[in-house]
C-alpha cells in the first residue's frame, strides 16, 4: 500500500482532492515502463534504486512517486517457468544448484570464522569445495533476498493507459485506508457490493439515503482509523471494495480522512479514472458455499435460499446471507446473517434494526476472530460464534429451539 508521502493529494480548507493520472501523464508513463523494461531480469533491487532516480523526462513528483511504488508491485520476482505452458521461455533455475543460499552463507561465514586467511582467499577455497566458480558462488550468497531475486515484467505488459488506471486505484485505496468514516451512495448493483462488504466482513450499515433519491441506498461504513483493532486487516478488505464500485450504475464516496497532520473529507465518484475489478461473480465465498452444502446435507426438509429479499427496518435496508424455510411448514423461516468485523454496540444494534423489522427470527453468525473492540459477545443474543468455518450443525439447533419457541408462542 502507498505512504502517505506518495500522494498525490491537494489540501484545500476541510477538503482534500486527489491528482488522478490521465492522458496528459501516459507520455512520461511510457518513457518509466521503457525504463522498467530494461530491468527484466535483473535485481529487484537494482530497479528499485531506478525507479527512485528521475526519468529522463519531465514527470510530476509524486505522480511519479505513486507510478513507480504502484508499478513496482506488478514486476514480480522470477520462481520457475517464465513463461505460458508451450512458449519458448525455459525455466530458469537459481544460480546455485548444490545449495540453498543461507547453506551457501552458513558454509562460507563458517569457513571464515574458522580461518586468518584473507576473505578473496576463503571465497576460492569455499567455491572449489563445492566445485563451483567463486563469482557464481558470490552471485549466489544472497539471491533468496527479495531485493536480489531477478524481476519479470507481467504477462501481458500494462499500456500507459492501464498503468494510470491501477495506479489511480492505488492512490484511492491508500486515502481509504486512512479513513475514520465513509459515506457510500449507490445505484444498481448495490447487491453485489453489499455482498462483497459482508464477505470481507466491513462494518457496514445499509439506510435509505436521500428521499429524493430513493434508488441510491447509503451505505455507512467504519474506516479504519476508527477500530481499535485489526485495523490494517480491515482497511484492506475496505480498499478492496472500491474497485467493484466501477460496476456501479453510480456511485459517490465520501469519506473523512487523517491526512498530513489533519481530518480532510475525500469523494470518489462514478468517472473517476481508476480501475475497475472483475465483474461480479454469482458466488464468490467460500465459506457461504460450504455452509449452504451443510445445511442442505444436515436438514433436507429446510430450503436454503441464499441472497433473499432485503428487509426493510425503519429506514434501513438489511441484506441477509440466507432464508433457512421448513418445506412442509413455510411459517418457520429464520434469517441467517453472517458478521465479520463486530463490536458488541454493532451487534447490538444490528439486532435492534432486525427487531424493528419484526421479522420472525434471525440468527448472528459471528466470526470470533474479527473482534474489533475488547469485548466479549452480548448476553442473550442469538448468535452462532465461529472460526474459519460455519458450524452449520449449531446453526440448526438455534433454528430448532427458535422455531419451536415461536410455534409454542403461538399456540
Amino acid at each position: 500500500m502507498l505512504s502517505e508521502s506518495d500522494l498525490p493529494l491537494r489540501l484545500i480548507e476541510e477538503r482534500a482532492f486527489i491528482d488522478f493520472l490521465g492522458p496528459q501523464d501516459e507520455p512520461w508513463l511510457r518513457v518509466l515502463l521503457a525504463e522498467m523494461a530494461r530491468f527484466e531480469g535483473r535485481r529487484r533491487r537494482e530497479l528499485a534504486e531506478r525507479l527512485s532516480e528521475p526519468l529522463p523526462c519531465e514527470a510530476p513528483y509524486f505522480k511519479r512517486r505513486a507510478a513507480a511504488r504502484t508499478l513496482l508491485r506488478l514486476w514480480r520476482p522470477e520462481s520457475g517457468s517464465t513463461g505460458p505452458p508451450g512458449s519458448a521461455t525455459v525455466r530458469r533455475e537459481p544460480p546455485s544448484l548444490a545449495l540453498r543460499p543461507a547453506e551457501l552463507r552458513a558454509r562460507l561465514f563458517t569457513a571464515a570464522a574458522a580461518s586468518e586467511a584473507p576473505g578473496a582467499s576463503v571465497v576460492d577455497q569455499t567455491a572449489a569445495g563445492l566445485g563451483i566458480a567463486p563469482a557464481l558462488l558470490l552471485e549466489s550468497l544472497f539471491a533468496d533476498l527479495p531485493g536480489e531475486r531477478p524481476v519479470r515484467a507481467p504477462d501481458p505488459r500494462p499500456t500507459p493507459a492501464e498503468a494510470a488506471l491501477r495506479i489511480n486505484l492505488a492512490i484511492a485505496q491508500a486515502v481509504l485506508m486512512r479513513a475514520s468514516r465513509i459515506e457510500l451512495r449507490v445505484e444498481g448493483g448495490v447487491r453485489p457490493v453489499v455482498r462483497l462488504a459482508k464477505l470481507r466482513g466491513l462494518l457496514c450499515t445499509i439506510t435509505d439515503g436521500d428521499p429524493a433519491e430513493p434508488s441510491r441506498p447509503l451505505l455507512e461504513i467504519s474506516g479504519p482509523f476508527s477500530l481499535f483493532r485489526h485495523t490494517l486487516l480491515y482497511g484492506r478488505a475496505l480498499a478492496e471494495l472500491l474497485p467493484h464500485l466501477a460496476w456501479c450504475a453510480r456511485f459517490e464516496l465520501r469519506a473523512a480522512c487523517a491526512l498530513r497532520g489533519r481530518l480532510a473529507t475525500v469523494s470518489v465518484e462514478s468517472g473517476d479514472p481508476i480501475f475497475p475489478a472483475a465483474p461480479p461473480t454469482l458466488f464468490d465465498s467460500r465459506l457461504e458455499e460450504r455452509f449452504a452444502h451443510d445445511i442442505a446435507r444436515l436438514a433436507p426438509d429446510w430450503d436454503v435460499i441464499r441472497e433473499p429479499e432485503p428487509v426493510r427496518a425503519g429506514t434501513t435496508l438489511i441484506f441477509p446471507d440466507f432464508l433457512l424455510r421448513h418445506r412442509i411448514h413455510p411459517e418457520r423461516q429464520v434469517l441467517i446473517e453472517i458478521i465479520g468485523f463486530w463490536t458488541a454496540q454493532y451487534l447490538a444494534n444490528k439486532l435492534e434494526k432486525l427487531r424493528q423489522a419484526e421479522l420472525p427470527v434471525c440468527i448472528l453468525c459471528v466470526d470470533e476472530d474479527r473482534a474489533c473492540a475488547p469485548d466479549d459477545l452480548p448476553p442473550g443474543m442469538p448468535v452462532v460464534p465461529f472460526r474459519r468455518r460455519l458450524d452449520a450443525a449449531a446453526v440448526l439447533r438455534q433454528v430448532e429451539r427458535l422455531t419451536g419457541a415461536a410455534d409454542s408462542k403461538a399456540a
